[in-house]
Parts: structure tokens; C-alpha cells; sequence
């Protein structure tokens, strides 16, 4: 009786100790080495985001989907979780033979380079040229691919968006809950992926184009 006792303690101890070399180790793949602030106040701004600040301390603005139809989410309403996502940065690319946004095509050789965009993203598009115009820097078809397939959140921009020029756009953006942060700035520093984003709008519940304040967690 003994010697089964002990058999079975015996065995119990082996399986702790084989599970317990099991378990994933911890990984430092959530650890962050700084935080950028990607809030572009007055000093940095350039004179139409300084008009734009005027009356607020921050240049850097949320564009809820209530801003885009109304009775959507106002910034105010959008879910918190949809705030703090996976951050990547995709490139413009600003050779006079290419476009001024970012295409499927884009899209394909960046996951290609870098792997499938990850799910619940922010997607943060920089350009590398002083010429920056109000045209939304993608395509409805690449925004629409982003969302539906890739499930992000929003959108962050350097330069001030002007939806008036593109509705089908602005209605896949809202009617999927997304948000686009405009005015974003210092996207030059950031790597491709492996960053977290923060968006953290005024508080309150007021719609149209809201001061918002956005920090990137960096690896």
C-alpha cells in the first residue's frame, strides 16, 4: 500500500514538474522601450494646423464616425477598447510616378514585408514629402479591405482630412465604427509594427472634429 502511495505521489510531482517546463515562459514582446506623443500642439503645427488650434491646446484631432453620419458613435461614445490597439505605420509613397494613397496593392507589399496587418490595428499613414494635401491618403477599396478583413479600429494621418472629396469613404469608415485621427505627427520615428497606440479624446460627447491626445507605446 505504501509503495502504491508513494508510486502515485511520485507520478503526480513528474506531471507538476513536466507542466511547469511547459508553460510559456515570460515573453518581452510586451515590454516597451518609450512613448512617443503623437499630439501635434501649436509649436510644431504648421499655420493651417496653428489656425486649427486656435482655440484648443492640441492640433491633433479625432474624427468620430458621428462626424461622418450622424447618429454613428461621437468620440465620446466610442468604446474604450477601440481606442488602445496595435499600431502600424505604412508608408506613402511619394514618387512622382505614384499615387497620393495608399492602394490594395500598397496594402499586399507591406504584409508581404512586414506580415498580415495585425487584427484590431490602427493604421497610421506618413509621408515623407513636404507636400501634404487634405486628400484622405487611401483608397476606399484599401480602407475597406483593412477593415473588413483586418478588423481595425482607425486611422491616423498626418495631414487635415477633407471627407467632402470622398463619401464612400467616409461612410465605410463610420458605418464600421472607425475613427481617423488627423494632425497625428512624429510618425517618422515609429517602426513599421510592434507599437501600441492610445487615443485619448476630451472628455465629453461632442461630435464633429474633437482635440484628441495620442501617445505611441514604442518596442
Amino acid at each position: 500500500m505504501r509503495i502504491r502511495s508513494f508510486i502515485i505521489a511520485y507520478a503526480l510531482v513528474l506531471a507538476i514538474l513536466l507542466f511547469a517546463d511547459r508553460r510559456p515562459k515570460p515573453s518581452e514582446q510586451d515590454h516597451y522601450s518609450h512613448v512617443v506623443d503623437l499630439t501635434n500642439g501649436q509649436n510644431g503645427a504648421g499655420q493651417e494646423a496653428k489656425n486649427a488650434a486656435a482655440a484648443a491646446d492640441s492640433a491633433t484631432r479625432i474624427i468620430a464616425p458621428d462626424a461622418l453620419i450622424p447618429g454613428t458613435w461621437t468620440a465620446g461614445q466610442i468604446p474604450p477598447e477601440r481606442l488602445i490597439a496595435p499600431l502600424v505605420v505604412m508608408d506613402l509613397n511619394v514618387a512622382p510616378s505614384a499615387g497620393d494613397q495608399i492602394s490594395l496593392d500598397d496594402i499586399a507589399a507591406w504584409e508581404t514585408k512586414h506580415g498580415a496587418v495585425p487584427q484590431g490595428s490602427v493604421v497610421a499613414i506618413r509621408h515623407h514629402s513636404a507636400g501634404q494635401t487634405n486628400v484622405i491618403p487611401i483608397t476606399a477599396g484599401a480602407a475597406q479591405f483593412l477593415m473588413d478583413a483586418r478588423y481595425t479600429t482607425g486611422f491616423a494621418i498626418e495631414n487635415p482630412a477633407d471627407f467632402g472629396t470622398d463619401r464612400t469613404l467616409a461612410r465605410q469608415i463610420a458605418l464600421h465604427g472607425n475613427y481617423v485621427v488627423e494632425g497625428a505627427t512624429r510618425l517618422t520615428t515609429l517602426p513599421p509594427t510592434g507599437s501600441l497606440i492610445i487615443v485619448a479624446p476630451a472628455k465629453g460627447k461632442s461630435s464633429g472634429k474633437t482635440p484628441v491626445r495620442v501617445l505611441a507605446m514604442v518596442k
